[in-house]
């Protein structure tokens, strides 16, 4: 699992799948901030996983102030989809 810092909206919501590095990662937590104070431009801080840590994600098995991060403008994103209706990754 990474933190992954997205500066702008691609329109990505819990649940999004996107591309980074040649390989699918699931967006399993998004947090939108910037939206009153803050940088010009929203900023989306996203906890970014594979598919199979999507448990030890529900389960907190994680250490969220030691995740690596990564930082990228909404531009570079590809989206492969915007969001699901349920967490439940496949």
């Amino acid at each position: 699992m990474k933190r992954l810092i997205i500066h702008g909206d691609p329109g990505v919501r819990n649940g999004a799948v996107i591309e980074r590095d040649g390989a699918e990662k699931v967006l399993f937590g998004v947090t939108r901030n910037g939206d009153w104070h803050g940088p010009e431009r929203v900023q989306l801080w996203c906890v970014m996983g594979d598919r199979d840590e999507h448990e030890a994600y529900e389960k907190r098995n994680y250490v969220p102030h030691w995740l690596d991060v990564e930082t990228v403008d909404a531009e570079d994103v590809t989206v492969v989809t915007e969001s699901q209706t349920s967490m439940t990754v496949e």
